[in-house]
């Protein structure tokens, strides 16, 4: 079913049963409009929660005023659940979809998709050889596949990597270590970069350093590198100038939660301090922890 003919239904079925007044079913008509044209005209089926989140960041690029968007937010949340009810789609997207807050605006997340795009970019461009495409390739995969912080990032050493293990010692804030996990791709693009890469730059400097990532001239890089690195890389694809490495971070919280991650492990893996911290950074809401606690509890 497309999407504009469930909006239909949900009209008649908002005026018919619920008899809600003619100006509020107009209202909700307006936000699912607004969501199919933000949506490209997608099946109901494909509405998924990187597609709600999309429509209100579109949103909020537009200007729109918080309460709007907290409208939208309910509205989407009134519809789907409408939906899964009438069996018209398998799962409700909507269930982790947070409007912001007063005073808050939504966290920056590049989708998936466009995360697999500009990563297959820079790994084109790194296999011509060239020692900082190596090495940029090699920083936005460890940022995105382990969710470091860049202070972490530039403070690496090469014995805090273990390739084999695909590992990473770090120093977090508050002076504590942690041992965060990443992916084939960032062990694979290291690898290309250490052998490859690494090596030139250490060339160009007169001092040892241990340093995983360097600088064009052989030092260790710093963070302001990092942030221009990643400016110019993420920018175009989230449609902000103002982006730094945190937004990769938020991205790889983010898809771990979306992809079924458990809560306290993305915890760990960020280096966070409270559980509270994790969920406001990933978006978890308190009524899916509530929930959560009642299915798994025996006392709930």
């Amino acid at each position: 079913m497309d999407l504009l003919t469930a909006v239909d239904e949900f009209a008649d079925h908002l005026e018919r049963v619920r008899r809600l007044s003619p100006a509020t079913v107009k209202a909700y008509r307006s936000d699912l409009r607004d969501l199919d044209a933000s949506a490209g005209g997608v099946p109901l089926e494909a509405v998924d929660l990187e597609v709600l989140r999309d429509w209100l960041w579109h949103a909020t690029q537009r200007g729109d005023a918080r309460s709007t968007l907290a409208r939208r937010a309910a509205t989407a949340r009134s519809f789907f659940s409408w939906a899964q009810e009438r069996a018209l789609i398998a799962h409700d997207p909507s269930l982790r979809l947070v409007a912001p807050k007063k005073g808050r605006s939504l966290p920056t997340v590049a989708s998936r998709d466009a995360m697999s795009a500009l990563l297959d970019t820079l790994r084109a461009a790194a296999e011509e050889g060239d020692p900082l495409a190596l090495r940029d390739h090699a920083i936005l995969e460890l940022l995105y596949g382990s969710g470091i912080r860049v202070s972490e990032l530039c403070g690496l050493d090469i014995d805090d990597l273990d390739l084999d293990r695909g590992t990473a010692r770090v120093l977090g804030k508050g002076a504590k270590e942690r041992v965060v996990p990443y992916g084939s791709p960032a062990r694979d693009a290291l690898t290309a970069y250490l052998t490859r890469g690494r090596p030139v730059l250490v060339a160009r400097s007169r001092t040892f350093t241990a340093a995983v990532i360097l600088g064009s001239r052989g030092a260790r890089v710093g963070p302001r590198t990092v942030y221009e690195l990643v400016a110019r890389e993420l920018a175009p694809i989230v449609g902000t100038e103002t982006i730094g490495p945190h937004a990769l971070r938020h991205t790889a919280a983010t898809h771990l939660l979306d992809g079924g991650a458990d809560l306290r492990a993305v915890q760990e893996i960020l280096g966070h301090a409270s559980l509270g911290t994790t969920q406001i950074y990933t978006h978890v809401s308190t009524e899916r922890l509530t929930a959560t606690y009642r299915l798994a509890h025996p006392r709930a």
